[in-house]
């Protein structure tokens, strides 16, 4: 039984509100391994909580499993707090105003875009088991879990129709052309997934990541590929390249999936994007078709 006052009645009684209950599956597994983490400190009264421990937490955290997880530890922290604070748990929110720890200058960075040659380079290189699925990360901006689990049923009339498993937001991406002649090449199999492994049964997440990281080791020795190409770094690829197109920020959002509080304020429940991405994907489409040329006459 958790004690009145404590950051562990609070957890406990935030995980049973509709504010936890409502996330996404995927969200909720992602805070409950905070939650998993902050289990030493439960019994910590609420009324001790102030900016310097919550500092102490994040860098503690951070210290021990990296910065963007001690990042992550003051973010849910901040939200149980703010929650709590609304209905009397605490004075206030603690964590408010408390920065995120910056990436150490020169340290390299995570998931970053790759380059027009990169992505060239490592499509030609797969084996046709594993293009379908670094074309479709690459094409639409779906992160791995997403890709790997998306049905076959869900990509027909040369659209892939989807929900995001973290955000549960809509994704609605008219195929582009590169994607569309890999799928239609890929080989044939029986899984209920739109991409299989070699075995013809759906990906998971270590056996795509296994595979991988044999390729990218080879391409890196090989001087093809700079070295730290990380798959999820194919969305911020897709951002990117979707604001060099001249979209704006709401526009990115709505093609990954994105949902924020600030985002959520312009996003029409049941609102239906297919006519707005139709557009967005003509203009994506048309890009790749310029980079390709760019890489085929370097003159």
């Amino acid at each position: 039984m958790e004690k009145p006052g404590t950051l562990g009645l609070l957890i406990h009684d935030y995980r049973k509100a509709p504010a936890f209950q409502d996330l996404a599956p995927q969200t909720q597994s992602d805070y409950q391994k905070i939650f998993d983490y902050l289990r030493p400190i439960t019994d910590t009264p609420l009324r001790r909580f102030d900016r310097p421990l919550v500092v102490r937490i994040r860098d503690k955290a951070a210290a021990s499993k990296g910065r963007r997880f001690g990042n992550y530890v003051k973010a849910v922290v901040s939200l149980l707090c703010a929650w709590g604070a609304e209905r009397g748990y605490a004075a206030n929110n603690p964590a408010t105003g408390i920065r995120d720890l910056r990436r150490p200058k020169g340290a390299p960075e995570a998931n970053r875009p790759w380059t027009d040659l990169e992505r060239n380079v490592v499509l030609d290189a797969a084996p046709d088991h594993m293009r379908p699925a670094i074309a479709l990360m690459m094409f639409t901006g779906l992160g791995p879990k997403d890709t790997f689990t998306l049905p076959r049923n869900f990509a027909k009339g040369g659209e892939i129709a989807t929900r995001r498993a973290k955000t549960g937001e809509p994704v609605f991406w008219p195929m582009p052309a590169p994607l569309a002649d890999i799928l239609d090449k890929a080989p044939i199999h029986a899984a209920v997934t739109l991409c299989a492994n070699s075995r013809g049964t759906p990906w998971t997440l270590s056996g795509f990541r296994a595979s991988w990281r044999t390729l990218r080791i080879r391409l890196e020795k090989e001087g093809r590929i700079s070295p730290a190409l990380t798959l999820y770094g194919l969305r911020h690829t897709v951002a990117v390249i979707l604001r060099e197109c001249g979209c704006d920020e709401r526009t990115i959002a709505d093609a990954l999936g994105q949902k924020t509080i600030e985002m959520a304020r312009h996003y029409a429940k049941g609102a239906d994007l297919r006519g707005k991405m139709r557009g967005v994907v003509a203009s994506f489409d048309a890009e790749l078709a310029k980079r390709r040329t760019k890489i085929v006459n370097p003159d």
